[in-house]
């Protein structure tokens, strides 16, 4: 019996070490979110002018999809939508919010985010570069479950003086916890990634989810001097849409490489996508992103507005280097990452569907095979909607945002994406049963 009572001490010795707590640690998370990043602009997408190896990186250790979409084709909704894992019109997000601040339009504190999820499970949070679904206190980063919050409230701003110039009077934007700081002349993507690599050192002994926003490459273009000059023989305004990329890619390398120093890379998660297409404002010199094969860009819901990068990563625990052709969408984050880490859901109504069983095993089909996707921003007989039910999409009153579209507005369009991912013709005409079915699914899910 001393015997006995030995071992079991010498065992629960063990299992009490640091190093198997360590093992019951729960993964980390990243979330990356880029801001108006194109279709196919980085180069495990296919784009070969663009200087992208950090988020090609991304793909060699984790898995790329190929037919990915953003919960809208403009910021704000599309961000409620990916927080929280519902339709951003149920998420009571339908436009875009205010980038003023005690504006309207903002995601109601009611809302439970993917930050809210994660603390709950006790994990440290912070919210890292652009907000843009609320400009009140209750709808601030620390009133939607983050312990830390560091960036801009509103759509975007000037990435060395922080102010927003877009829609006057021009107005400082940048908050630390709630109160305005000044960091005048700080390179702001910079700014992002020391505060991330900073956040990372304090929490590396406990589990922790960044929520990492960039406001890049979101006009105003500004990339750093020495991309400007390695792209100058680029075509305007690709050169300068280039460059910011290459600077977002950077700061990209520089997280990676504070994981893979703290040896946190294998224990962290890294999910990574574009809010929308790429911009074809004024504002952007009326472009500078790519589509590719895809027609439309930002605010668009043909497949160029929404149809966008996105990747997870978790070396050690998920496939590398693998590609997935199967439907996912922003909406998914949530779950499937509450799968992967073992919180516990939210006591709300989802729209996401976990996709770690499609990431896992390539041949699994999409949990949206039987399940429509939708879209939809603003509201009332105008609003612009999609669905897509397998094969087909169909849009309502959408235009055609990229160069070549010229705003061409359509007032129903319907496409077979598998045939014509490119959505070139136009087969609501041919096909009346179809385009009424699909509109008595959109009729369901959005009955006001």
């Amino acid at each position: 019996m001393p015997m006995l009572r030995f071992a079991w001490f010498v065992l629960c010795a063990f299992l009490l070490t640091p190093s198997a707590f360590a093992a019951e640690k729960k993964p980390n998370v990243i979330f990356i979110l880029a801001d108006d990043q194109g279709s196919i602009d980085a180069g495990c997408y296919g784009s070969g002018d663009l200087h992208t190896p950090h988020m090609d990186s991304l793909a060699v250790n984790g898995v790329r999809f190929t037919q990915f979409y953003s919960a809208a084709p403009v910021c704000s909704p599309s961000r409620a939508g990916a927080l929280t894992g519902r339709w951003p019109v149920r998420a009571g997000v339908p436009n875009n919010c205010s980038s003023e601040k005690g504006g309207g339009g903002a995601m109601p504190n009611s809302e439970i985010t993917m930050a809210e999820m994660f603390k709950a499970a006790g994990y440290a949070t912070a919210h890292i570069g652009k907000w843009h679904i609320g400009y009140t206190e209750e709808t601030m980063p620390l009133a939607q479950g983050f312990d830390y919050s560091i960036g801009h409230m509103g759509g975007c701003i000037d990435n060395y003086s922080h102010f927003f110039y877009w829609n006057g009077p021009n107005r400082h934007d940048l908050w630390r916890n709630g109160k305005e700081v000044y960091e005048s002349g700080r390179y702001f993507p910079q700014l992002m990634a020391d505060e991330a690599c900073a956040f990372i050192e304090k929490h590396q002994d406990k589990p922790f989810f960044i929520y990492y926003a960039m406001n890049t490459p979101h006009y105003p273009y500004q990339g750093e001097a020495k991309w400007l000059e390695y792209f100058k023989n680029v075509k305007y305004p690709r050169n300068l849409y280039a460059a910011f990329i290459a600077s977002q890619d950077d700061r990209i390398g520089q997280l990676l490489a504070t994981l893979d120093k703290l040896e946190l890379r294998n224990d962290t998660i890294i999910v990574y996508q574009s809010d929308n297409g790429y911009s074809t404002e004024v504002r952007a010199h009326n472009g500078g992103g790519n589509s590719g094969p895809y027609r439309g860009a930002k605010f668009s819901m043909f497949e160029g507005g929404i149809r966008l990068p996105g990747i997870i990563s978790w070396p050690g625990h998920l496939p590398e280097g693998e590609v997935r052709d199967q439907m996912a969408h922003a909406c998914d984050w949530l779950p499937t990452l509450a799968e992967l880490t073992g919180v516990e859901l939210p006591m709300t109504h989802l729209d996401g569907r976990s996709q770690v069983a499609v990431i896992k095993d390539g041949t699994t089909k999409s949990p949206h095979a039987e399940h429509p996707l939708h879209w939809q921003v603003g509201k009332g007989n105008g609003a612009a909607w999609a669905v897509r039910d397998g094969d087909w999409k169909l849009i309502a009153n959408t235009r055609d945002t990229e160069e070549a579209g010229k705003n061409q507005n359509f007032k129903l369009f319907l496409a077979n994406i598998a045939k014509d991912p490119g959505e070139t013709t136009n087969l609501a005409d041919q096909h009346p049963e179809i385009v009424t079915r699909l509109t008595k699914l959109h009729e369901q899910e959005f009955p006001d």
